[in-house]
């Protein structure tokens, strides 16, 4: 239980610094490849529900779509995933999956091996069977 513990300890303190990488990737990469095409602070992308849609903050009119900053935090989930999913899951799944069958070849070994020797008590127990039977006929 307290390896558990401590494992899930390391994958919270390692996703919270991991998290600053991939908002640095966000905003430094993907953001100005955004920003080829428009603007690259994508929380200014927004739609205009009712209309009049003027200002900013507190003096805004109107009501206001901001999917900007939801597609920003798409993006960001969708990196934090990805690199979660194959830096540490798809690893960590073969490395299991590997241990899983070692494990099986060992006791399938095992198995071959006792159903080998009770074949051979078998054999030697038929065989005593056998010379007992031909001792008797001989008496």
């Amino acid at each position: 239980m307290r390896g558990n513990v401590v494992d899930l300890a390391v994958a919270v303190v390692i996703g919270a610094a991991f998290t600053n990488i991939v908002n640095s990737v966000v905003k430094g990469v993907i953001n100005p490849m955004v920003g080829a095409i428009g603007t690259q602070n994508l929380d200014s992308y927004s739609s205009c529900l009712k209309d009049p849609c003027k200002g900013s903050g507190e003096t805004a009119t109107g009501i206001r779509i901001m999917w900007g900053s939801v597609l920003g935090a798409t993006l960001t989930f969708v990196i934090t995933a990805a690199v979660v999913y194959f830096l540490m899951v798809l690893p960590m799944s073969k490395y299991l999956a590997r241990l899983e069958a070692r494990r099986k070849a060992k006791e399938g070994t095992h198995e071959i091996i006792e159903v080998t020797e009770l074949e051979v008590l078998k054999e030697i127990r038929d065989a005593l069977v056998a010379q007992r039977g031909s001792g008797h006929h001989e008496n």
